[in-house]
């Protein structure tokens, strides 16, 4: 524990680090684009529409205001889903620099979950848009919005240390995510009500799948207008936390043997 914490402490000598390489890491994302920062409102914007004119009127899903409904829920899973697929190469992507000088391996998974984060903050003008062209009436307790996405991005650096250690030592790791992010996807209810589901499937969904929380605490709000159930609040704390401590265990004590495959 004393030695968990006293690597903690060097984080803060290492801030600036960090900060550069979310900078570098936005700025290369939109390189050579004409339309630049504006892509992270159009993109998901666009997949909505398509998403909505798909499964509005193919399966005709009885949501009242669907595409609130789809975007609260796209915005969270893209988030999961960049987060921790850029976290998967973090440290084998940067074996060079790693092999040449010391830094502490951590930032560079933390520092690819932080700027999927900070691609997340400018994909909001996506869903803020949504929210006034179909009249969501904004309540106090959108003011909530950023405390559900502190948890989801602590449960993303948890989830990218552990994929991000386990891809140094397998490569074969990238792909069996590919396929579960894809599971991960249709078991999240997304496009779809959960309510469609078999109970027993509903049931594990609701307990064991964190993002249901995350998306759930996100439509409370902004389609009820009313402060989410503590009891996923907790939960999805809880979750985030145990993601953090698991994976952050498990890296460093693996971390010292990455010299070895990178």
């Amino acid at each position: 524990m004393i030695k968990f914490i006293e690597r903690l402490g060097t984080f803060n000598h290492y801030k600036p680090l960090l900060q550069q390489l979310v900078m570098k890491d936005i700025k290369l994302k939109y390189r050579r684009s004409f339309l630049g920062y504006v892509w992270s409102i159009l993109n998901p914007l666009m997949i909505m529409i398509i998403m909505v004119l798909v499964f509005s009127n193919m399966f005709r899903f009885d949501i009242e205001n669907f595409p609130v409904y789809l975007i609260t829920g796209q915005t969270i899973f893209n988030f999961v889903s960049e987060a921790t697929n850029q976290a998967l190469f973090s440290i084998t992507g940067n074996a060079a620099l790693l092999k040449k000088t010391y830094v502490p391996k951590y930032i560079f998974t933390v520092s690819k979950v932080t700027s999927s984060f900070v691609n997340t903050l400018f994909a909001l003008g996506a869903m803020l848009i949504v929210f006034v062209v179909c009249h969501v009436r904004f309540q106090i307790y959108m003011l909530f919005i950023p405390i559900i996405l502190v948890q989801v991005y602590i449960f993303c650096v948890g989830l990218g240390l552990i994929l991000a250690q386990a891809t140094v030592f397998f490569r074969d790791v990238q792909y069996i995510y590919a396929a579960v992010l894809t599971a991960w996807m249709y078991l999240t209810p997304i496009f779809y009500p959960i309510t469609q589901l078999p109970f027993e499937l509903m049931w594990m969904i609701k307990h064991f799948n964190p993002l249901y929380s995350y998306i759930t605490q996100l439509r409370t709000i902004v389609l009820d207008g009313i402060f989410p159930d503590p009891r996923l609040v907790i939960y999805g704390f809880i979750v985030a936390f145990v993601s953090l401590v698991i994976g952050t265990w498990v890296f460093m004590k693996n971390q010292d043997r990455f010299i070895l495959y990178i």
